[in-house]
């Protein structure tokens, strides 16, 4: 299964990470073996956003081995360490970045997708730290170019300036559907990241049929390079003749976020 690719930009559209236990029950088919979860996972949706390089470092072989489990046209976007995101003055992540971007990640070759940086809740907008911060993201790795994108939780980066800065430095902001963190529509980069977070057990799919299909809509004006007319923006909207768009269901109900991923898949097509 392949993300959309036309005169716009490519749609992915995932989940977060493919251990999950309730999976076992309505994803996973009875008897699936937890070495070959990936492998299936991979090959029902178009990413994965990997939560575990957020807590602890993975090893290069551990992302040699991913990219061997997936299909070709895989992506795989990471958590960034917390170590480098949780911290009193951002403008002093610097080595923590390096240390992350350094692992081994590019052992996922052109399945690398982008990087996401997860600022805390009590993290307020400082444009100089948050600058700082900005600058330290190295473009490149091992021959790879790296795409960032700022997940911010705090409502004072509502900001027609944080947009400016993202744009600046061509960060992406996450625009983050949540019941307790702002949501910022802008582009700020080539790509828009997506994290879908207020899925529901009321709904077999997380999510009411009319959402999916807003969701889908949402993309693909994103990914035509447009911004959508119903997601408010903080600044007007830059030309861009195309954006990849990167869609995740994470959170909320999430054991109901695989079948919201491939009804979404499926309402791209």
């Amino acid at each position: 299964m392949s993300g959309q690719k036309s005169k716009a930009g490519a749609i992915r559209v995932g989940i977060g990470g493919w251990t999950y236990e309730p999976w076992r029950n309505n994803f996973f088919p009875a008897g699936l073996k937890h070495a070959e979860e990936l492998a299936y996972a991979s090959r029902h949706v178009t990413s994965i956003e990997v939560n575990g390089t957020y807590y602890r470092t993975q090893s290069p072989e551990s992302f040699r081995r991913w990219a061997a489990e997936t299909p070709d046209d895989f992506v795989f976007s990471l958590k960034a360490s917390r170590y480098a995101t949780n911290r009193k003055d951002l403008a002093e992540a610097e080595p923590a970045i390096a240390r992350f971007v350094e692992s081994g990640i590019t052992e996922l070759g052109a399945k690398l997708g982008p990087i996401l940086w997860q600022l805390a809740p009590t993290k307020k907008f400082d444009p100089a730290e948050i600058g700082r911060f900005c600058a330290a993201l190295p473009k490149e790795q091992g021959g790879l170019n790296l795409r960032h994108v700022l997940e911010v939780r705090h409502p004072s980066f509502v900001h027609a300036d944080f947009v400016a800065l993202a744009r600046e430095h061509g960060v992406a902001i996450c625009l983050a559907v949540s019941d307790d963190y702002p949501l910022i529509a802008d582009p700020t980069a080539d790509f828009i990241y997506m994290r879908l977070q207020t899925s529901t057990a009321e709904h077999d799919a997380g999510y009411h049929p009319t959402a999916i299909d807003s969701f889908a809509a949402q993309a693909k004006t994103y990914a035509a390079g447009k911004t959508p007319a119903d997601l408010p923006m903080l600044a007007p909207a830059l030309p861009a003749p195309k954006r990849d768009c990167f869609v995740y269901f994470i959170s909320g109900a999430k054991e109901r976020n695989p079948h919201a991923a491939h009804l979404l898949i499926g309402a791209l097509t």
